[in-house]
Protein backbone atom coordinates (compact mmCIF):
# COMPACT_ATOMS: atom_id res chain seq x y z
CA UNK A 1 0.00 0.00 0.00
CA UNK A 2 1.45 3.36 -1.07
CA UNK A 3 0.80 6.42 1.09
CA UNK A 4 3.92 8.59 1.14
CA UNK A 5 3.86 10.33 -2.24
CA UNK A 6 2.22 13.70 -2.85
CA UNK A 7 -0.48 14.52 -5.40
CA UNK A 8 1.92 16.10 -7.88
CA UNK A 9 4.03 12.94 -8.01
CA UNK A 10 0.99 10.73 -8.54
CA UNK A 11 -0.27 13.11 -11.21
CA UNK A 12 3.01 12.85 -13.09
CA UNK A 13 2.87 9.04 -12.92
CA UNK A 14 -0.77 9.02 -14.04
CA UNK A 15 0.04 11.08 -17.14
CA UNK A 16 2.85 8.65 -17.97
CA UNK A 17 0.34 5.82 -17.51
CA UNK A 18 -1.99 7.46 -20.04
CA UNK A 19 0.88 7.79 -22.51
CA UNK A 20 2.39 4.30 -22.13
CA UNK A 21 -0.26 1.83 -20.94
CA UNK A 22 -3.34 3.59 -22.33
CA UNK A 23 -1.66 4.90 -25.51
CA UNK A 24 -3.69 8.12 -25.34
CA UNK A 25 -3.04 10.92 -27.82
CA UNK A 26 -0.88 13.92 -26.94
CA UNK A 27 -3.94 16.19 -27.04
CA UNK A 28 -5.85 13.96 -24.59
CA UNK A 29 -2.91 13.88 -22.19
CA UNK A 30 -2.60 17.67 -22.37
CA UNK A 31 -6.29 18.03 -21.52
CA UNK A 32 -5.93 15.72 -18.52
CA UNK A 33 -2.86 17.63 -17.41
CA UNK A 34 -4.71 20.95 -17.56
CA UNK A 35 -7.77 19.74 -15.63
CA UNK A 36 -5.79 17.88 -12.97
CA UNK A 37 -3.16 20.57 -12.45
CA UNK A 38 -6.00 23.03 -11.89
CA UNK A 39 -7.42 20.65 -9.26
CA UNK A 40 -4.11 19.92 -7.49
CA UNK A 41 -3.25 23.63 -7.45
CA UNK A 42 -6.59 24.43 -5.84
CA UNK A 43 -6.27 21.46 -3.46
CA UNK A 44 -2.81 22.53 -2.25
CA UNK A 45 -4.27 25.93 -1.29
CA UNK A 46 -6.69 23.97 0.90
CA UNK A 47 -3.88 21.92 2.46
CA UNK A 48 -4.77 18.81 0.50
CA UNK A 49 -1.48 17.54 -0.86
CA UNK A 50 -1.81 13.74 -0.62
CA UNK A 51 -4.33 11.21 -1.99
CA UNK A 52 -5.71 10.57 1.48
CA UNK A 53 -6.66 14.26 1.72
CA UNK A 54 -9.12 13.91 -1.18
CA UNK A 55 -12.51 13.54 0.49
CA UNK A 56 -16.12 13.92 -0.59
CA UNK A 57 -16.22 17.28 1.22
CA UNK A 58 -13.09 18.49 -0.59
CA UNK A 59 -14.64 17.56 -3.94
CA UNK A 60 -17.89 19.33 -2.96
CA UNK A 61 -15.95 22.51 -2.22
CA UNK A 62 -14.02 22.19 -5.49
CA UNK A 63 -17.24 21.76 -7.46
CA UNK A 64 -18.61 24.89 -5.84
CA UNK A 65 -15.42 26.77 -6.77
CA UNK A 66 -15.59 25.50 -10.36
CA UNK A 67 -19.21 26.52 -10.67
CA UNK A 68 -18.34 30.07 -9.60
CA UNK A 69 -15.19 30.29 -11.76
CA UNK A 70 -15.32 32.76 -14.66
CA UNK A 71 -13.22 33.03 -17.80
CA UNK A 72 -11.41 36.08 -19.20
CA UNK A 73 -14.72 37.47 -20.48
CA UNK A 74 -16.40 37.09 -17.12
CA UNK A 75 -18.47 34.12 -18.30
CA UNK A 76 -18.98 31.11 -15.99
CA UNK A 77 -17.62 27.74 -17.05
CA UNK A 78 -20.08 25.71 -19.09
CA UNK A 79 -21.61 22.71 -17.34
CA UNK A 80 -20.02 20.24 -19.72
CA UNK A 81 -16.61 21.88 -19.17
CA UNK A 82 -17.06 21.45 -15.43
CA UNK A 83 -17.87 17.80 -16.08
CA UNK A 84 -14.62 17.37 -18.04
CA UNK A 85 -12.77 18.41 -14.88
CA UNK A 86 -14.68 15.84 -12.83
CA UNK A 87 -14.19 13.08 -15.40
CA UNK A 88 -10.42 13.67 -15.26
CA UNK A 89 -10.45 13.45 -11.47
CA UNK A 90 -12.50 10.22 -11.56
CA UNK A 91 -10.07 8.63 -14.02
CA UNK A 92 -7.17 9.59 -11.79
CA UNK A 93 -8.85 8.18 -8.69
CA UNK A 94 -9.52 4.89 -10.50
CA UNK A 95 -5.82 4.71 -11.34
CA UNK A 96 -4.91 5.33 -7.71
CA UNK A 97 -7.35 2.64 -6.55
CA UNK A 98 -5.69 0.10 -8.87
CA UNK A 99 -2.40 0.91 -7.18
CA UNK A 100 -4.01 0.43 -3.74
CA UNK A 101 -3.45 4.06 -2.84
CA UNK A 102 -5.97 5.10 -0.13
CA UNK A 103 -8.14 7.92 -1.48
CA UNK A 104 -11.75 8.77 -2.35
CA UNK A 105 -13.58 6.16 -4.46
CA UNK A 106 -14.13 7.45 -8.01
CA UNK A 107 -17.81 6.44 -8.00
CA UNK A 108 -18.42 8.91 -5.17
CA UNK A 109 -18.12 11.74 -7.71
CA UNK A 110 -21.30 12.26 -9.72
CA UNK A 111 -21.35 14.39 -12.85
CA UNK A 112 -23.66 17.36 -12.95
CA UNK A 113 -26.70 17.20 -15.19
CA UNK A 114 -26.30 19.15 -18.39
CA UNK A 115 -28.88 20.43 -20.88
CA UNK A 116 -29.57 18.06 -23.77
CA UNK A 117 -27.36 18.82 -26.75
CA UNK A 118 -28.94 20.65 -29.66
CA UNK A 119 -27.90 18.86 -32.82
CA UNK A 120 -27.51 21.12 -35.85
CA UNK A 121 -27.62 19.43 -39.24
CA UNK A 122 -28.21 20.28 -42.89
CA UNK A 123 -30.50 18.58 -45.35
CA UNK A 124 -32.25 19.22 -48.62
CA UNK A 125 -31.48 22.47 -50.41
CA UNK A 126 -29.09 23.80 -47.73
CA UNK A 127 -26.87 20.74 -48.10
CA UNK A 128 -26.88 20.88 -51.91
CA UNK A 129 -25.98 24.57 -51.92
CA UNK A 130 -23.13 24.03 -49.48
CA UNK A 131 -21.63 21.16 -51.49
CA UNK A 132 -21.77 23.28 -54.66
CA UNK A 133 -20.51 26.50 -53.04
CA UNK A 134 -16.81 26.07 -54.04
CA UNK A 135 -17.84 26.40 -57.69
CA UNK A 136 -19.31 29.86 -56.97
CA UNK A 137 -16.08 31.55 -55.89
CA UNK A 138 -13.25 33.13 -57.87
CA UNK A 139 -10.38 30.78 -57.00
CA UNK A 140 -8.00 28.59 -59.03
CA UNK A 141 -9.55 25.33 -60.20
CA UNK A 142 -7.40 23.26 -57.85
CA UNK A 143 -8.73 25.18 -54.84
CA UNK A 144 -12.32 24.73 -55.99
CA UNK A 145 -11.81 21.01 -56.57
CA UNK A 146 -10.03 20.56 -53.24
CA UNK A 147 -12.74 22.33 -51.28
CA UNK A 148 -15.53 20.45 -53.03
CA UNK A 149 -13.73 17.21 -52.18
CA UNK A 150 -13.39 18.29 -48.53
CA UNK A 151 -17.11 19.02 -48.20
CA UNK A 152 -18.12 15.89 -50.09
CA UNK A 153 -15.83 13.65 -48.06
CA UNK A 154 -17.02 15.07 -44.73
CA UNK A 155 -20.66 14.42 -45.60
CA UNK A 156 -20.04 11.04 -47.24
CA UNK A 157 -17.96 9.58 -44.40
CA UNK A 158 -18.94 11.44 -41.22
CA UNK A 159 -15.26 11.90 -40.40
CA UNK A 160 -14.16 14.15 -37.57
CA UNK A 161 -12.22 17.18 -38.79
CA UNK A 162 -8.98 15.88 -37.21
CA UNK A 163 -9.45 12.54 -38.98
CA UNK A 164 -9.93 14.31 -42.32
CA UNK A 165 -6.85 16.49 -41.81
CA UNK A 166 -4.70 13.42 -41.11
CA UNK A 167 -5.79 11.49 -44.22
CA UNK A 168 -3.03 10.54 -46.63
CA UNK A 169 -3.36 9.72 -50.31
CA UNK A 170 -2.32 6.13 -49.62
CA UNK A 171 -5.27 5.69 -47.25
CA UNK A 172 -7.80 5.67 -50.10
CA UNK A 173 -7.43 3.64 -53.27
CA UNK A 174 -9.10 5.86 -55.86
CA UNK A 175 -8.01 3.67 -58.77
CA UNK A 176 -9.63 0.43 -57.62
CA UNK A 177 -13.26 0.15 -58.82
CA UNK A 178 -15.52 0.49 -55.76
CA UNK A 179 -17.80 -2.32 -54.61
CA UNK A 180 -21.50 -1.44 -54.72
CA UNK A 181 -20.52 2.14 -55.65
CA UNK A 182 -18.77 2.56 -52.27
CA UNK A 183 -15.04 2.89 -51.59
CA UNK A 184 -13.99 1.41 -48.26
CA UNK A 185 -11.02 2.61 -46.21
CA UNK A 186 -9.79 2.69 -42.62
CA UNK A 187 -9.19 5.67 -40.34
CA UNK A 188 -7.65 5.97 -36.90
CA UNK A 189 -10.03 7.97 -34.72
CA UNK A 190 -10.37 8.98 -31.08
CA UNK A 191 -8.35 6.87 -28.68
CA UNK A 192 -6.32 5.80 -31.74
CA UNK A 193 -8.99 3.22 -32.54
CA UNK A 194 -9.33 1.99 -36.11
CA UNK A 195 -12.69 1.89 -37.90
CA UNK A 196 -13.94 1.33 -41.42
CA UNK A 197 -15.64 4.18 -43.28
CA UNK A 198 -17.23 4.32 -46.72
CA UNK A 199 -16.89 6.90 -49.47
CA UNK A 200 -19.79 7.42 -51.88
CA UNK A 201 -19.28 7.32 -55.65
CA UNK A 202 -19.94 11.08 -55.87
CA UNK A 203 -17.37 11.90 -53.17
CA UNK A 204 -14.89 9.53 -54.80
CA UNK A 205 -15.20 11.38 -58.10
CA UNK A 206 -14.69 14.72 -56.34
CA UNK A 207 -11.48 13.37 -54.80
CA UNK A 208 -10.24 12.05 -58.14
CA UNK A 209 -10.98 15.39 -59.82
CA UNK A 210 -8.84 17.10 -57.18
CA UNK A 211 -5.93 14.65 -57.02
CA UNK A 212 -5.40 14.55 -60.83
CA UNK A 213 -4.61 18.28 -60.69
CA UNK A 214 -1.92 17.81 -58.05
CA UNK A 215 1.71 18.12 -59.11
CA UNK A 216 3.28 17.91 -55.65
CA UNK A 217 4.64 14.86 -53.83
CA UNK A 218 3.02 15.56 -50.45
CA UNK A 219 1.61 12.38 -48.90
CA UNK A 220 -1.39 14.23 -47.44
CA UNK A 221 -4.76 14.14 -49.15
CA UNK A 222 -5.65 17.78 -48.50
CA UNK A 223 -2.90 20.39 -48.66
CA UNK A 224 -2.40 24.13 -48.96
CA UNK A 225 -1.90 25.55 -52.44
CA UNK A 226 -0.87 29.11 -51.57
CA UNK A 227 2.70 29.07 -52.82
CA UNK A 228 3.20 32.65 -51.67
CA UNK A 229 3.24 31.56 -48.02
CA UNK A 230 6.62 32.58 -46.60
CA UNK A 231 6.96 30.33 -43.56
CA UNK A 232 7.52 26.81 -44.84
CA UNK A 233 9.45 23.98 -43.28
CA UNK A 234 12.14 22.25 -45.30
CA UNK A 235 9.88 19.19 -45.61
CA UNK A 236 7.02 21.33 -46.92
CA UNK A 237 9.30 22.90 -49.52
CA UNK A 238 10.52 19.47 -50.60
CA UNK A 239 7.07 17.86 -50.71
CA UNK A 240 5.39 20.89 -52.24
CA UNK A 241 2.50 21.47 -49.88
CA UNK A 242 1.68 21.64 -46.18
CA UNK A 243 -1.32 19.61 -44.96
CA UNK A 244 -4.42 21.59 -44.07
CA UNK A 245 -4.92 21.91 -40.33
CA UNK A 246 -8.25 21.15 -38.62
CA UNK A 247 -8.61 24.88 -37.94
CA UNK A 248 -8.12 25.80 -41.60
CA UNK A 249 -10.70 23.18 -42.62
CA UNK A 250 -13.15 24.66 -40.10
CA UNK A 251 -12.62 28.11 -41.63
CA UNK A 252 -13.14 26.65 -45.10
CA UNK A 253 -16.48 25.07 -44.17
CA UNK A 254 -17.63 28.27 -42.47
CA UNK A 255 -16.69 30.31 -45.56
CA UNK A 256 -18.74 28.13 -47.89
CA UNK A 257 -21.75 28.17 -45.58
CA UNK A 258 -21.70 31.93 -45.96
CA UNK A 259 -21.28 31.65 -49.75
CA UNK A 260 -24.27 29.27 -49.82
CA UNK A 261 -26.40 31.74 -47.87
CA UNK A 262 -26.87 29.44 -44.88
CA UNK A 263 -27.60 31.51 -41.78
CA UNK A 264 -27.14 28.84 -39.12
CA UNK A 265 -23.69 28.12 -37.69
CA UNK A 266 -22.01 25.46 -39.84
CA UNK A 267 -18.82 23.55 -39.01
CA UNK A 268 -17.24 20.23 -40.06
CA UNK A 269 -19.12 18.67 -37.15
CA UNK A 270 -22.39 19.92 -38.66
CA UNK A 271 -21.64 17.71 -41.68
CA UNK A 272 -20.90 14.82 -39.32
CA UNK A 273 -24.29 15.43 -37.68
CA UNK A 274 -25.88 15.61 -41.15
CA UNK A 275 -24.28 12.27 -42.07
CA UNK A 276 -25.63 10.55 -38.94
CA UNK A 277 -29.07 12.10 -39.32
CA UNK A 278 -29.26 11.05 -42.96
CA UNK A 279 -28.40 7.44 -42.05
CA UNK A 280 -31.00 7.26 -39.29
CA UNK A 281 -33.71 8.91 -41.36
CA UNK A 282 -32.94 6.37 -44.09
CA UNK A 283 -33.64 3.51 -41.67
CA UNK A 284 -30.17 2.64 -40.31
CA UNK A 285 -30.11 1.11 -36.82
CA UNK A 286 -28.49 3.03 -33.98
CA UNK A 287 -25.76 0.42 -33.34
CA UNK A 288 -24.55 0.55 -36.95
CA UNK A 289 -24.46 4.35 -36.86
CA UNK A 290 -22.49 4.17 -33.61
CA UNK A 291 -19.87 1.98 -35.34
CA UNK A 292 -19.71 4.19 -38.44
CA UNK A 293 -19.21 7.33 -36.33
CA UNK A 294 -16.65 5.67 -34.07
CA UNK A 295 -18.53 6.46 -30.85
CA UNK A 296 -17.24 4.54 -27.84
CA UNK A 297 -20.65 4.75 -26.14
CA UNK A 298 -24.12 4.28 -27.61
CA UNK A 299 -25.25 7.16 -25.37
CA UNK A 300 -23.31 9.59 -27.57
CA UNK A 301 -25.09 8.34 -30.70
CA UNK A 302 -28.53 8.46 -29.10
CA UNK A 303 -28.46 12.27 -29.21
CA UNK A 304 -29.69 11.93 -32.81
CA UNK A 305 -32.66 9.66 -32.22
CA UNK A 306 -35.14 12.28 -31.00
CA UNK A 307 -34.90 14.15 -34.31
CA UNK A 308 -34.92 11.12 -36.59
CA UNK A 309 -37.55 8.79 -35.18
CA UNK A 310 -39.93 8.15 -38.11
CA UNK A 311 -42.46 6.56 -35.76
CA UNK A 312 -43.01 9.88 -33.99
CA UNK A 313 -43.60 11.61 -37.32
CA UNK A 314 -46.24 9.02 -38.25
CA UNK A 315 -47.92 9.33 -34.85
CA UNK A 316 -48.13 13.10 -35.30
CA UNK A 317 -49.54 12.81 -38.83
CA UNK A 318 -52.11 10.20 -37.78
CA UNK A 319 -53.37 11.58 -34.52
CA UNK A 320 -52.67 15.30 -34.30
CA UNK A 321 -55.31 17.90 -35.27
CA UNK A 322 -57.77 15.35 -36.65
CA UNK A 323 -61.07 16.89 -37.68
CA UNK A 324 -63.78 16.30 -35.11
CA UNK A 325 -67.22 14.93 -35.82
Amino acid sequence: METGLNLKTYLHEFLEHLEIEKNRSRATIQNYRFYLERFTGWASEHRATKPGHITAELIRQYRLWLNRLTDARGEPLKKNTQNYHLIAIRSWLKYLAKRDVPTLAAEKIELMKTPERQVEFLDGDDLRRLLNAPTKIDEPEIIQKRDQAILGTLFSTGLRVSELANLKIENINLEKPPKDMLTEFTVRGKGRKLRVVFLSADARELLKSYTVLRRDVSPYLFIRHDRARKKQTEREKKEGGAPLTPRSIERTVKKYAKVAGITKKVSPHTLRHSYATDLLQGGADIRSVQALLGHASITTTQVYTHITDPHLREVHKTFHNRKKG
